[in-house]
């Protein structure tokens, strides 16, 4: 009988292990591309295989996940994230349990401390929760000193996006404009290119010549050429 536990999941992850993809993981964050924060451990298991064994423990509990998530190993704090996000993407998923996703996402932010821990959960633990209910949180979450609760901010409105609704993606990437860091600036530049329209020309409009040079690159990475160089110009004019 299979033991959806934190412990059954790190020793699965074990078997799993790669000296040559943790090879591949040091050099890439040695040359500084992958934006971690220092300190954080990997075992050396490529994310795919992560992501398929979290499918596997769906069923988890939500005390054996934040286990998971108390891990020192990224990979295993990834594969508690992506439990997380499928529980919560499955329609079988009820109201209640929604909430506890919610709830043990916020009250554990502290270990969802890396950009793609955020992306591979935010979206749907949060911003599909958040969905039709007040969005005085994201604001809350977009102001917070923690880089990595921003970031949730702006991700989280993916979900809204998926539903057609834009306007508190522009919302949160508004308040976002002084952030001091590039991982804010390309979330939130990402996620307005993507919600698009005349709300990202308004928003370039009024914008450009002073948002974080990153965040006007990612915001009009698919715009004509000229339109591009357009806002480019106005940029270096702040």
């Amino acid at each position: 009988m299979q033991m959806f536990t934190a412990d059954t999941f790190i020793s699965r992850l074990n078997n799993l292990r790669s000296d040559e993809e943790l090879r591949k993981i040091q050099r890439y964050f040695k040359s500084g591309e992958g934006d971690y924060v220092q300190g954080d451990s990997f075992m050396g298991v490529r994310m795919g295989l992560v992501f398929d064994l979290a499918k596997e423990f769906i069923p988890m509990s939500l005390d054996e996940i934040e286990k998971l998530l108390e891990s020192q190993w990224h990979e295993a704090r990834a594969g508690a994230v992506s439990i997380m996000d499928f529980q919560a993407r499955d329609k079988k998923t009820g109201l209640e349990r929604r909430k506890e996703l919610y709830e043990l996402y916020l009250r554990r932010h502290d270990r969802i401390n890396n950009w793609d821990l955020v992306d591979r959960s935010a979206q749907f633990v949060v911003g599909q929760y958040l969905f039709d209910k007040p969005k005085d949180k994201l604001y809350e979450l977009a102001t917070s000193a923690n880089i990595w609760e921003r970031r949730t901010a702006i991700t989280a409105t993916a979900y809204f996006l998926r539903k057609k609704q834009s306007e508190e993606t522009f919302i949160i990437a508004e308040l976002l404009l002084n952030d001091k860091e590039d991982l804010i600036h390309k979330a939130a530049g990402g996620w307005i290119l993507h919600a698009g329209g005349q709300k990202l020309i308004a928003f370039l409009d009024k914008f450009a010549a002073t948002m974080p040079r990153t965040m006007l690159r990612y915001a009009i990475e698919k715009l004509d050429k000229l339109k591009r160089e357009y806002y480019l110009n106005l940029g270096k004019k702040k």
